[in-house]
């Protein structure tokens, strides 16, 4: 009889030792087959009890029922215990302090083609300009004939152009617009006429859609000088800095005189031949100008023997190109977002 009951103390004192040392639920279960399974230590105990004689098997049965409710409560606290530990760990592994102040947002940015296209327009509209908007797909009439670019001009070619038909085609500058504002508006008129145009090319420097913003003001006694003074406040504003000019002359067939603007090389200013911007130059050609052509304000409705002007043309994604120092024109368009966002270029 003492025997058996030593066996009961014994398993009882062992059990609870290995419960103590249990740190997981899985170690709780195992506990619970090693002692309460089929062939667990306290299964065995009862089973000792047919050995007994009869009139002493209700006590020892009693110990042993009373052993096995003492494991199974101790292994549901053990449980309960290891439970609510695991819980309060990981709630403080993911906790939030809500005082802290806000880490903010990521914020986006313009494509450096629209930052400079919005550069330019908030220039020119503190001079006074307007913005003016256009069709993409345009007439022969507004695209050509009006602007006094005559039938046999090259850039009526096929190989130049983008055509529907013969009287449609993808528009090659945004000049057709101002035609269009001056039968509208008619003179005196001030405005800049922003947007995509289309030509064949496609090279490190050209691509076949492109972003162009050309300037036009109508108005009594307008000079060069005026002209001249107009475009160095845009460009020495667009660089944050006064740049050198010089201008060339040139032909245009919508502007009499025409001239061609240069500007010193933003990135060496002329002091490095191996420039890869400027070529060793020093100089960087910006885009056309020029008096408007007579034919063109007649053709705009506008008597040339009373209102004359001026007009010029830029390319917008050439500018983004100067102004943010990228090497490859074609890279703004391929939507490599870290590149564009990233300031970076490779050195002159």
């Amino acid at each position: 009889m003492s025997e058996i009951h030593n066996n009961i103390e014994k398993c009882r004192v062992e059990f609870l030792d290995q419960l103590e040392q249990a740190s997981s639920a899985d170690e709780i279960q195992d506990l619970k087959v090693k002692y309460l399974g089929k062939k667990g230590k306290v299964t065995s105990l009862l089973k000792t009890l047919g050995s007994l004689p009869p009139e002493k098997r209700p006590a020892v049965g009693q110990l042993v029922n009373k052993l096995r409710d003492e494991i199974e409560e101790q292994l549901s606290i053990r449980k309960t215990f290891l439970e609510e530990k695991e819980w309060e760990e990981a709630e403080q592994k993911e906790f939030i302090d809500v005082t802290l102040p806000s880490r903010g947002r990521t914020w986006g940015a313009f494509h450096p083609v629209a930052q400079v296209t919005i550069d330019v327009i908030n220039i020119l509209s503190g001079l006074g300009f307007s913005v003016a908007l256009g069709p993409e797909i345009e007439d022969d009439f507004h695209n050509f004939e009006a602007l006094n670019i005559p039938s046999f001009h090259p850039a009526r070619d096929m190989q130049d152009t983008f055509y529907f038909d013969e009287k449609h085609l993808l528009r090659t500058h945004t000049s057709p617009v101002q035609v269009r504002s001056m039968l509208k508006y008619g003179a005196p008129l001030r405005i800049v006429c922003p947007g995509k145009v289309y030509r064949r090319d496609s090279d490190p420097t050209h691509s076949p859609m492109f972003h162009q913003l050309e300037g036009l003001l109508v108005d009594k006694d307008i000079a060069i000088a005026d002209l001249k003074g107009c475009l160095e406040v845009l460009v020495n504003s667009i660089f944050g800095r006064p740049l050198k000019a010089r201008y060339r002359a040139s032909y245009f067939p919508f502007t009499e005189p025409s001239l061609e603007l240069d500007v010193e090389c933003v990135e060496c200013s002329g002091n490095n031949p191996q420039c890869r911007i400027c070529k060793g130059t020093g100089w960087l050609e910006i885009g056309g100008l020029g008096m408007v052509h007579p034919n063109v304000l007649r053709a705009g409705g506008i008597d040339p023997n009373v209102y004359n002007g001026f007009a010029w043309g830029m390319g917008l994604d050439r500018l983004a190109l100067l102004k943010y120092k990228l090497t490859d024109l074609r890279v703004l368009f391929e939507g490599n977002v870290p590149y564009l966002l990233s300031g970076r270029c490779k050195s002159c």
